[in-house]
């Protein structure tokens, strides 16, 4: 279900944030529950409004999941986007660190990204004064690619080109 690129000639990093296997698993619920909605009007439209009912709410799924990408010296996490020049170094947590950095230890005033079954997460002060937001928080599959990225994405801003 990982779905991630990362082309390090030109630095770009992208990952869609898809839902769990158990998370589809459990949506893949709301079919037969439509089906016997339906079962005492005609067993056949049942069975087809369940199985419709079930394709349409796993593709709304994976289709609303968040995308997070570097390209072009911008980072961009679902809607919102941010330079890579306004941010700090970016950090990783995987594992009980993690669960901190989205738990307890999570600035409410941060910007979130955070997606349930995505262990990794990675915590980007925003360095502009006048941004109300003192960092960005997304959850990623591969926390260390998406540092990188956003490091070398970085290193372009401040390296001249020739």
């Amino acid at each position: 279900m990982q779905k991630t690129t990362l082309d390090v000639g030109a630095g770009e990093y992208r990952e869609r944030l898809g839902p769990s296997l158990w998370t589809l698993v459990s949506a893949a619920v709301a079919g037969p529950m439509a089906a016997l909605v339906f079962a005492p009007i005609d067993t056949t439209a049942a069975l087809v409004i369940g199985g419709l009912v079930a394709v349409a709410v796993i593709a709304l799924l994976v289709a609303g999941s968040p995308v997070l990408s570097v390209k072009d010296g911008e980072l961009r996490a679902g809607r919102a986007h941010i330079d890579v020049a306004l941010l700090g170094d970016p950090e990783a947590f995987a594992g009980e660190e993690a669960r901190t950095a989205r738990g307890p230890g999570l600035d409410p005033r941060a910007w979130h990204v955070i997606r349930g079954g995505i262990d990794g997460v990675v915590v980007m002060p925003v360095l502009d004064p006048d941004d109300p937001t003192p960092a960005w928080v997304v959850s990623t599959r591969t926390p260390d690619r998406l540092v990188a990225a956003v490091r070398r994405a970085q290193l372009r801003r401040r390296t001249p080109s020739r």
